[in-house]
């Protein structure tokens, strides 16, 4: 089905709100965008003020998540939240999390003159904090609103050597009062996401939009090998402790049981210290990120992955260290809210089944369960390309997906 010259508008407006945000960076000429920063600031004002275009009420709640609020038949309802996330990874592209806030902000546009006959209140939300890029630890934002943020957080240091709490008093937040952040279940109706698909699934199914069954479990871990540095030329070795070399060997490891156990695991990252041509590496840091549609299976794997590089380290006389930096069970969406973001899709595409997809990526959405039903629509991206300059996505396919996501929220709506 072709969009409307309407929705095609609209569908230029968002992606140039994409591009806006795109501009607000850490470093010119890429898209570093990191939570508790200049550019995190910049950007929720910008939000602020496209909120304040459809005369919604808007504020910056007490974890830095930028919100705002249309009334519905009273003031007193309880809200259907549509939303992602402002934040970013490291040289990013535009569309990860920054699409689905300008989906939703498009959707509360078109709304906005009948939002007085809805059934609830409607308010869209930017997340400060999903990717967990600074500090370590991920979806802090959805985290703070749904009430479980975790204290052990404020311990976290980013790569600069400022903590956590530094970083919320510096962004104007007060950390007494981050329990403030939170919504009482009965305060929500619900929690819809539209976002990239980040896969390659519904491209090669020709499809523009499908709907997520789950979102898988995932868990992060800072590694560290442990060796001795030392004198590259004098260093024999039969007494060398190679640090590198081990956490070479952790890497392999990661990869062969992740297949073996059909999970998916990374390595993201890996800094060897202390760095220099001449000497041994003494230690190596790594991250390993690990995720799985079923948690009973990313926890044998990690059983088996921690195993077996304690084992290879072991051998060369190497320390082994693994500390969890984030844990998120997988999530499954709630049934009602799924079909009121299929049937939008079917009403829009005209297509009589929905794709539906498993998502292997996180979302705000595994978070926000935790307080309300929660269900997101997937919008195709080229070659699945996400986490990388590349991301791109078509403008019939917005279009389609700004349709379609306003139909569910009216289905939300009927059935309420």
């Amino acid at each position: 089905m072709r969009p409307s010259e309407t929705a095609l508008a609209d569908a230029r407006t968002a992606l140039a709100r994409c591009d806006a945000l795109a501009a607000l960076s850490a470093r010119s000429g890429r898209i570093d965008r990191f939570a508790l920063t200049r550019s995190h600031a910049e950007a929720n004002a910008l939000v602020a003020s496209w909120m304040a275009q459809t005369e919604m009420a808007t504020w910056v709640d007490a974890v830095g998540n930028v919100c705002g609020r249309l009334e519905g038949l009273t003031s007193d309802l309880p809200a259907l939240l549509l939303g992602s996330h402002l934040d970013t990874v490291p040289d990013a592209g535009r569309y990860d999390g920054p699409l689905g806030v300008a989906i939703a902000l498009a959707v509360a546009v078109r709304l906005h003159a009948r939002v007085a006959s809805l059934p609830f209140a409607l308010e869209v939300v930017g997340f400060s904090d999903e990717e967990g890029t600074r500090f370590g630890a991920a979806l802090t934002g959805s985290r703070g609103l749904a009430g479980t943020w975790d204290e052990a957080w404020w311990a976290q240091v980013d790569a600069g050597g400022v903590r956590l709490r530094e970083a919320f008093v510096e962004f104007g937040l007060d950390p007494a009062r981050v329990g403030e952040a939170a919504r009482p279940p009965e305060s929500l109706v619900g929690y819809l996401e539209s976002h990239i698909e980040q896969g390659p699934s519904l491209e090669d199914a020709d499809r523009p939009l499908g709907v997520v069954s789950a979102i898988a479990g995932a868990r992060r871990f800072a590694l560290r090998v442990v060796g001795e540095a030392r004198h590259a030329g004098g260093t024999s070795y039969e007494r060398r402790r190679d640090a590198l070399v081990g956490a070479s060997h952790a890497v392999i490891e990661v990869e062969r049981i992740a297949r073996t156990e059909g999970v998916v695991a990374t390595v993201g990252a890996l800094e060897v210290h202390p760095g220099a041509a001449n000497v041994v590496p003494g230690h190596v840091d790594l991250t390993l990120d690990l995720r799985a549609e079923h948690d009973a299976d990313r926890d044998r794997a990690w059983d088996l992955i921690a195993s077996a590089v304690e084992k290879r380290c072991t051998e060369r006389g190497l320390v082994f260290e693994a500390v969890e930096t984030h844990r998120a069970q997988a999530v499954a969406m709630d049934p009602a809210l799924r079909d009121a973001v299929a049937a939008g899709i079917r009403a829009t595409t005209g297509e009589e089944s929905v794709t539906v997809l498993f998502s292997g990526a996180g979302h705000d959405a595994m978070a926000m369960a935790a307080v309300t039903p929660v269900a997101m629509q997937l919008v195709r991206c080229r070659d699945g390309i996400s986490h990388h300059p590349d991301e791109a996505v078509r403008l019939d396919d917005v279009a389609l997906a700004i349709d379609a996501f306003e139909a569910a929220v009216l289905a939300v709506a009927a059935e309420f």
